[in-house]
């Protein structure tokens, strides 16, 4: 049960016709006209992949799955989040999703033509026993291990786990019970596919990846020793020469930027991806991926990336297990409309047991414990110069950050290549969150900070 989606075609303003780059492989022949073979046997019918529709394409992919919930042997999607969007989606439509599998017939909801004639063909007769086996595993309190339970004979999960979307490691978890592996298998982006993971089964925290030197020309620019570009270099600029390293001379535990030529055309292409290396495979580096390097929070002097974000959250949250709280979401943004300004979190926070409950204080801590997960720089400016105000954390409604996806897919994005922002730029998309926020906390002390020279 591989939940797949696709997005419609749009047009340049002269008239060109463009699409995602999974989109564009969905609809072609090779996988369209794909050999049939138990690997690629998926549960979601072809019409419900290519619904251009994202709810109804759901609804139908996890109506096919259930129907063939004793057939399940891999779950999975393009991202982690993706995977997490559909146990939500089914957190709400059980009820209907079974229904249709006790009557035989397919909700009023879903009016594409392509997905009501081929689900109908999967729901040849009303099986009111299936439906009372999900109905009684649905209805349970908890969901912990529904994953496990809905499809007792999956194996492994498959999914983008790596990077950003580590934040979802916790709650598969919890929605497995930890029984199966997540598995994140290559590393690849529109522009080409880069490597794979020869050790599929490890942790995911361990996932490294070995670069195909047949997929492309790939070079690297070295970075500091946090991932940091290089002072004298911006962002943008083109990269001289002398910069750039072969494939075969990466140095184990350095850290690099992505660039590639591909036979398709792109011409020393700065990917944007941060890269460590963390071996070798015979004479083939390994890197593990880090972040994007666009992705940064900045007030002062202070550079927070994707990574030590992630870090310095996934410390935090901690405080909430013993409360049986789940940090389901969050995103940022550096907020600089006062002085001085402040880093901003916002954070979804789920309640496992609705006996529990967190107070002011235990959010406080969070703020603070936060803070100091972050760099040097950071408390520095913070505890000493005072050139950084202390961090907030805006706890918003359920839902939030699904609201923000589809702001962001009604604004261009694919569904299937969506990932949350893990620091927000658009003014549009922070009142939306502003607009759910329930209630702020922030740090109530500064973070500890020692001078080097001390």
């Amino acid at each position: 049960m591989y939940l797949y989606f696709v997005k419609a075609e749009l047009s340049t303003p002269c008239g060109l016709p463009f699409r995602t780059v999974l989109t564009s492989y969905y609809k072609s022949k090779h996988f369209k006209c794909r050999t049939r073979d138990p690997f690629n046997d998926f549960t979601s019918p072809d019409q419900a992949i290519l619904c251009n529709d994202s709810n109804q394409s759901m609804y139908c992919q996890l109506l096919a799955g259930l129907v063939h919930r004793h057939q399940v042997m891999r779950l999975g999607a393009v991202f982690a989040s993706a995977l997490l969007r559909a146990i939500s989606f089914l957190e709400r439509k059980w009820a209907q999703l079974c229904n249709d599998i006790r009557t035989g017939h397919l909700d009023l909801s879903i009016i594409d033509p392509a997905c009501r004639s081929a689900m109908m063909s999967i729901l040849s007769s009303p099986n009111p026993d299936l439906a009372d086996e999900i109905e009684s595993i649905c209805s349970r309190p908890s969901w912990k291990g529904i994953l496990c339970h809905l499809w007792p004979r999956a194996k492994y999960i498959e999914a983008v786990v790596t990077g950003s979307m580590a934040q979802y490691i916790p709650p598969l978890e919890y929605y497995s019970a930890g029984k199966l592996p997540l598995v994140c298998t290559m590393y690849a982006s529109s522009e080409c596919y880069f490597g794979v993971n020869l050790k599929p089964i490890c942790d995911p925290a361990e996932v490294a990846f070995t670069l195909l030197p047949n997929m492309g020309y790939f070079e690297f620019l070295p970075l500091g020793e946090n991932g940091a570009l290089a002072m004298d270099m911006d962002e943008e600029e083109a990269v001289p020469n002398d910069r750039l390293v072969d494939l075969v001379n990466v140095k184990v535990g350095c850290y690099y930027e992505l660039v590639v030529t591909t036979f398709s055309g792109l011409y020393r292409y700065r990917i944007g991806d941060v890269l460590q290396v963390t071996g070798f495979h015979n004479q083939a580096p390994q890197f593990r991926f880090i972040c994007r390097r666009n992705v940064v929070l900045s007030v002062d002097n202070d550079k927070t990336n994707e990574e030590d974000l992630h870090r310095s959250i996934t410390t935090a949250k901690k405080l909430l297990e013993p409360y049986n709280a789940l940090l389901v979401e969050y995103t940022s943004y550096a907020d600089t409309s006062s002085v001085p300004g402040h880093y901003v979190l916002f954070w979804e926070i789920q309640m496992v047991d609705s006996a529990t409950s967190i107070d002011a204080k235990l959010l406080q801590e969070c703020c603070v414990t936060v803070e100091e997960e972050l760099d040097y720089v950071y408390r520095q400016c913070r505890s000493r110069e005072k050139t950084i105000g202390p961090l907030e954390i805006r706890v918003v409604e359920p839902g939030t950050f699904e609201a923000l996806m589809d702001l962001i897919i009604s604004q261009g994005g694919s569904i299937n290549q969506y990932k949350t922002p893990r620091c927000i730029k658009s003014s549009t998309a922070l009142k939306l969150l502003n607009s759910h926020a329930l209630a702020s906390f922030s740090s109530p002390r500064d973070p500890k900070w020692i001078p080097l020279n001390g």
